[in-house]
């Protein structure tokens, strides 16, 4: 079972080093001759965030014994992708706040925007071929057609009352855990790892950002808004039917799942405070977590093929912090 008590953040992670190259890697691959295309890039990548992604590759390629310095490409590859996914998304949901600042588009436009992502997808592509290898590239010419799957299921979703909970974990699955799955997959792509390690790599990356992506749709019922640096029920206003408002529909009284039936209908926020209540009480947000929680414990599952070291450490603590942050 995983250790359902948040665990302390690691003092000296073991990628700490790897990261400030791939830092370095990402300011200069970020670098062009059109001065807008520097100006929007710089301007997302550099709102900071998690780097969860490139953080697998590093992870898993250390836990599998690879040092070299494809690595650093790669994990910044993972990073442009994720980055224009962030600029596509922002247009798509007209997002105003991500990480506590303006979206790109609110500050630049929605055409800079995607064609900026457009940018950062085209230049990953130009940083995967350098590597030289055929898997590498198999692996991220999927995990990029998955995801933009991802986005038009999630875009056929919207303000559909009716969603199954299995259809809302298989967009989460493809929008989501794709790219994670990739990161970890490439990780023992880099070190010659058997099929069988592969494929307990990428499990582990599913897992991971499946329960990631949970968390995530919780905290717009329960979490703080500068705190998570986007406005609190911002799904519910722009029609998502996520999984805390799911349970909360088959929990609720009839009178209950009308209300809700038609916010998520009519993306409406008049009766917001009210549908946060319901959430609350009908403990759908305690379910969720659950949900996220069993997500992190097949994730160290898949652990269980690699060697102790102090990186399989860090993806354990990594799976546990997922379940348990609040931003």
């Amino acid at each position: 079972m995983l250790d359902t008590t948040a665990p302390p953040i690691v003092a000296h992670d073991p990628v700490d080093l790897a990261m400030r190259q791939v830092d370095i890697v990402i300011r200069e691959r970020l670098s062009s001759r059109v001065a807008l295309i520097d100006q929007i890039s710089g301007y997302i990548v550099g709102a900071g965030g998690k780097r969860i992604r490139p953080r697998l590759v590093l992870l898993f390629s250390e836990a599998l014994g690879f040092d070299g310095p494809e690595r650093h490409e790669l994990a910044a590859v993972v990073e442009f992708i994720h980055t224009a996914t962030l600029l596509h998304d922002d247009v798509v949901d007209e997002s105003a706040l991500r990480r506590g600042r303006p979206t790109a588009n609110a500050m630049f436009g929605n055409a800079a925007s995607v064609l900026v992502g457009d940018f950062l997808y085209s230049r990953a592509f130009q940083m995967m071929v350098s590597v030289n290898c055929m898997r590498v590239l198999e692996v991220l010419a999927d995990a990029t057609n998955v995801i933009a799957e991802g986005e038009v299921l999630q875009l056929m979703n919207m303000h559909d009352p009716d969603l199954a909970v299995a259809d809302y974990l298989r967009v989460i699955r493809f929008k989501t855990a794709k790219l994670f799955e990739a990161s970890a997959r490439l990780g023992a792509v880099l070190a010659g790892a058997s099929a069988d390690i592969e494929e307990a790599c990428a499990g582990y990356g599913r897992a991971l950002g499946t329960a990631f992506q949970i968390v995530d749709d919780l905290l717009d019922y329960e979490g703080d808004s500068k705190e998570l640096g986007k406005n609190v029920g911002d799904d519910l206003r722009e029609g998502k039917p996520t999984l805390p408002l799911l349970l909360a529909m088959e929990r609720a009284s009839p009178q209950e799942r009308a209300l809700m039936r038609r916010a998520i209908e009519q993306g409406e926020e008049q009766g917001l405070s009210d549908i946060l209540a319901i959430v609350r009480r009908t403990g759908a947000l305690e379910a969720t977590r659950d949900a996220a929680r069993l997500e992190a414990e097949q994730a160290c599952a898949m652990l269980q093929t690699l060697p102790e070291s102090r990186a399989r450490r860090a993806l354990l603590e990594l799976s546990a912090r997922a379940v348990h942050r609040s931003s």
